[in-house]
């Protein structure tokens, strides 16, 4: 990957790859589920107490290869273990949990010693090479390095996905060596040693290349990346969502999203996100870790960490950061951004508005341009706008103060102090106007000519309507 960060933990779908693997293995709910670790040892093992702090935690040694990886995984396990032991890789994020149960339901019904996914490619180069019996069973498997030229144009390929009896599988890992070209301790010797044991290998064969293939590189990253939200996008289509253009919306693993949403084109839904129903989504618009309730609006918005209300509207151009709270039927409109702030039911923040660090109560009605001074330059402060009031356009709330519920800030306003309930508050200088101050201060600019004309212009109209006056004899009646 030409990475700080090891291979298992780069993204796709609002998780890593590990975590698809996890994933896919938790979908056959095993008793034991154990994550081997090697390179980047410590940050790896730090990701897996995150998202499944139940996994075990298994150390691999300097004996490389997958039989080793195997052994390590089985000695961090409680001894004695019986049943079927399933193997898979930390880099096949498209494997799913369906595909594994249909892999042990095989191995179970055919009483198999091991079974094995595999698939058909055209291209096979990478991977190792199933080998099959006169009869077409399956004799071993054979890596890319120690195959002969026959061996490598066998399209028949091994995914690294197995289900083994589990005392086979611990018995058989004994007699492993590293006699190959790599000198590691392959797994897949396993099946040689076991069918000469005399147990029965099995191949589950499956149609989906996409669940067999791993990620070596960034290119495969993103190929990945982009069939999983393929399979994402449809669906949550076939559940009854609308994606206008699946090509321009991205949707992780575990958003959920109900039915008759709309979801416009540039959407990204990711992390946790939840959309009720009903609801239009989009367009461009980024959601993180966000909750939207049934028949809310959001549009051109970006919003993380948030909680939309239902029937409430966002955007265009909003910016809804981490503690936003916006109540039912509420409205936080274009130009606004937010952060901590809960807003009442049918509260409104229209316009080109700051509010940070606020409570907004039910109702209330927050004018264009007003800003919520939260930041003294040391430490945060909050301000509470109660229910039913109103905040005059360009009004700079100064924290910490409270607007009672029924109050009123006059436009233009920088309020320090709380305002009671019923009360009005006007914090502003007395307008004053002074005559001439353009012609003597801006003499010769166009605005002193513009200003002369149209003083020029008054005066010649009141001479008129003078005149007017005097001469007219409109509504006069007879002497």
């Amino acid at each position: 990957m030409k990475s700080s960060t090891p291979k298992v933990l780069h993204r796709i779908g609002g998780r890593t790859l590990l975590g698809h693997a996890i994933a896919a293995g938790r979908g056959v709910s095993p008793e034991h589920l154990a994550v081997v670790v090697r390179h980047g040892r410590d940050l790896v093992a730090a990701h897996v107490a995150d998202v499944d702090p139940a996994a075990v935690i298994a150390d691999q040694d300097e004996v490389k290869g997958t039989g080793r990886a195997t052994e390590c995984a089985l000695e961090a396990l409680p001894r004695g273990l019986d049943g079927t032991i399933l193997v898979t890789c930390g880099d096949i994020p498209l494997l799913d949990g369906a595909t594994l149960h249909g892999l042990v339901a095989e191995h179970v019904a055919t009483q198999s010693a091991v079974t094995v996914i595999t698939a058909q490619l055209e291209d096979p180069t990478g991977y190792g090479r199933i080998l099959r019996g006169p009869a077409g069973d399956v004799e071993g498997i054979v890596e890319q390095k120690d195959a002969t030229e026959d061996q490598r144009a066998i399209t028949e390929i091994n995914s690294g996905i197995y289900a083994f009896d589990a005392q086979v599988l611990q018995q058989a890992l004994g007699k492993v060596g590293t006699d190959n070209a790599q000198g590691e301790k392959y797994l897949t010797d396993v099946l040689a040693i076991a069918r000469a044991a005399g147990g029965r290998v099995s191949a589950h064969l499956i149609d989906d290349l996409w669940q067999t293939e791993g990620v070596n590189d960034r290119v495969q990253l993103a190929r990945l990346g982009k069939e999983l939200n393929r399979r994402i996008t449809q669906r949550w289509m076939r559940e009854g969502v609308t994606i206008v253009d699946p090509d321009t919306t991205w949707i992780d693993a575990d958003v959920t999203i109900g039915r008759d949403t709309t979801i416009l084109p540039g959407t990204q839904l990711l992390g946790a996100t939840t959309v009720g129903e009903r609801a239009t989504i989009g367009p461009d618009s980024t959601l993180t870790d966000t909750e939207v309730g049934d028949g809310a609006e959001v549009k051109r918005t970006e919003a993380i960490l948030a909680v939309i209300g239902a029937q409430a509207s966002v955007g265009p151009f909003s910016y809804l950061r981490a503690g936003t709270e916006l109540g039912a039927q509420g409205k936080i409109g274009g130009f606004v951004e937010t952060k901590n702030a809960k807003i009442g039911p049918g509260a409104k923040v229209p316009h080109l508005t700051y509010a940070g660090d606020a409570t907004i109560g039910e109702g209330a009605n927050i004018g264009a341009g007003t800003i919520f001074a939260n930041y003294d330059g040391v430490a945060k402060h909050h301000t509470t706008v109660g229910r039913h009031s109103f905040v005059g356009s360009d009004s700079v709330l100064i924290a910490p103060v409270t607007i009672a519920d029924g109050a009123y800030v006059g436009a233009g306003s920088a309020v320090t102090a709380d305002v009671d309930p019923g009360q009005i508050a006007v914090a502003r200088g007395r307008q004053r106007n002074i005559d001439g101050w353009v012609a003597r201060a801006r003499p010769g600019t166009k605005t002193a000519e513009a200003a002369e004309a149209a003083a020029h212009g008054a005066v010649e109209a009141a001479t008129a309507a003078t005149r007017h006056t005097d001469a007219s004899t409109e509504g006069q009646g007879p002497a």
